[in-house]
This record gives structure tokens, C-alpha cells and sequence, in this order.
């Protein structure tokens, strides 16, 4: 399976332009977005353009989406929202959890990260495509440049449990990828001119990652 994940659109045209653009070229099977699909304000429109994607599109909310894009992705009817949720599509399974509070150096997924990663827990298996919105501590999250701003309530359970791929964003200086244990951790971000990352997973080991302009 070719998944093309992204995160952090902010509702940004030219973003929206860019993701249509590697789906013509690149054929993916699915669009995976990692959180921050919105920038507070024009949710309509955005999950409108996102529906309207010629491929099935999995969604979870970042820290500048609000409630109610929750209530817009449920109703679309080409975006399924993975918020506690277990998809599968040709094979591969995909899971997520919406929300980050962003507290200066730290983030969370909730102000009870705890019970949240106790639902998160009961989805996962082995073979489970892992999405949430910040990186865990520690990997990929370094802010400015310089501070960790990860959850650690995400990194103790991607060690405990070793989903074989988790998708990420939020923090803007640090797209890529890195292994933790035997999980794959990729931070998509769209910032700073980006354009996400294709992964290619077999649903049992192999993966092939190509991140994009």
C-alpha cells in the first residue's frame, strides 16, 4: 500500500495544491493527515477541498483544529475520522487519536493523556499504522531547533506496544524519520515548503519512506 501522509495544512491553499499535485503523480492509495488540517477559521472549505480528493482520505484533529472539525470530517463522505477509531483498507490497518495541547516545551493530547492512551492501547497491534498529531518525546520534536516538545505519555506507549508505524506532526523544524525500537516514526509536516511523505507498507514488515517537497 502507498500512503501519502501529511500534516500541519493549516488551511493553506497552496498546501491543498501541493497534496493534489503528488497524488496525480504519485498514485497513492490513500491520503493519511496527521493533524492541523485547519487554521482555527475556514474549516468548511478545507474539508471540502479534502473531500474532493480522488482517493479515500483518513483525518485526525491537531491543536488548530477545533471541536466541530470532528463534526465535518464525520459527515464527509470521502474523509473517516481515525479518533479512536480502527480502519482497515486493503489489508492495512490504521488507528489514531485527535487533539494536542501544546504547553511551551511539552505536549499532550489531552489534559487526561493518561485515560486516552488507555482507549489508544486496546486498537493497537503489531501491524497497526499509528496516527496522532505530536511526535513522541524525544523523536523528531525538537522546537526551534533546540527544546523537545514531544508527548511522553506517546513515546512510554510506542515502546510498550510497537505499532509498526506511527505518523506525526506539529513540530515544523523536524519532518523525517527515525526508528523507535521497532516502530517507525514519521513526521510529516507540511511547513516550510514541504510536501509530506509516501510510505510504502506491506502491512506486515516492510516500509519504504520517501519524503517530499
Amino acid at each position: 500500500m502507498r500512503i501519502y501522509a501529511v500534516s500541519d495544512i493549516h488551511g493553506k491553499r497552496d498546501r491543498i495544491v501541493r497534496i493534489r499535485e503528488h497524488i496525480s503523480d504519485l498514485n497513492p492509495d490513500v491520503l493519511v493527515i496527521a493533524g492541523d488540517i485547519t487554521n482555527y477559521t475556514d474549516a468548511h472549505s478545507v474539508i471540502k477541498d479534502l473531500n474532493d480528493m480522488p482517493l479515500p482520505v483518513l483525518a485526525i484533529r491537531g491543536n488548530t483544529d477545533f471541536s466541530r472539525v470532528e463534526t465535518l470530517l464525520e459527515r464527509a463522505s470521502n474523509i473517516s475520522s481515525l479518533h479512536l477509531n480502527k480502519i482497515e483498507l486493503n489489508g492495512v490497518t490504521f488507528a489514531g487519536v485527535s487533539g494536542t495541547i501544546p504547553i511551551p516545551f511539552y505536549s499532550k493530547l489531552c489534559l487526561f493523556e493518561k485515560r486516552i492512551i488507555e482507549k489508544i492501547e486496546d486498537l493497537l497491534e503489531r501491524k497497526t499504522v499509528f496516527v496522532a498529531h505530536p511526535p513522541p518525546r524525544g523523536i523528531l520534536d525538537e522546537a526551534f531547533g533546540r527544546f523537545h516538545a514531544g508527548s511522553a505519555g506517546l513515546y512510554t506507549m510506542i515502546v510498550r506496544r510497537q505499532p509498526r508505524l506511527f505518523l506525526c506532526g506539529h513540530i515544523h523544524e523536524r519532518p523525517g524519520w527515525k526508528y523507535v525500537g521497532e516502530t517507525l516514526v514519521v513526521n510529516c509536516n507540511m511547513g516550510q515548503g514541504r510536501g509530506g511523505a509516501l510510505v510504502t507498507y506491506d502491512g506486515t514488515n516492510d516500509v519504504e519512506i520517501t519524503m517530499l517537497q
